[in-house]
């Protein structure tokens, strides 16, 4: 898996996640913060889907605030425990991992499109 952005990730899925990433970024900011603050994780990823599904604990409930995407909390150990990242991708993910302060790592989960996604936090 590459766990870099992905240069075919077209206008429909980046249009789409861009406008419900503005309007929870703060959220997603912080709840990276205190992943890392507590020491669950130093790499945070949040998961982005139209469906609940069982990747961290739903964070964002995309019916409650009219979104098109879900957002679920998680982060690296779990990817690795659940089989998303083999113990061999550890090394390459943590390479490619950008600085969680500046940039959101999504987990973009859906039929035509799964792959690992860093967006920037808008700048206050």
């Amino acid at each position: 898996m590459d766990y870099t952005n992905d240069p075919e990730l077209n206008g429909k899925y980046l249009g789409t996640i861009t406008k419900d990433f503005a309007t929870v970024s703060d959220t997603l900011s912080e709840a990276s913060s205190q992943i890392r603050k507590r020491d669950i994780s130093k790499y945070p990823i949040f998961v982005f889907a139209r469906q609940e599904v069982p990747l961290g604990g739903l964070l964002i409930n995309a019916d409650e605030l009219n979104l098109e995407w879900h957002v679920f909390a998680s982060y690296l150990e779990l990817f690795v425990q659940q089989g998303i990242i083999n113990e061999n991708g550890i090394e390459a993910f943590q390479q490619t991992y950008r600085d969680a302060d500046e940039y959101c790592c999504l987990f973009v989960l859906d039929e035509e499109f799964t792959n690992f996604v860093y967006v920037p936090y808008p700048e206050d």
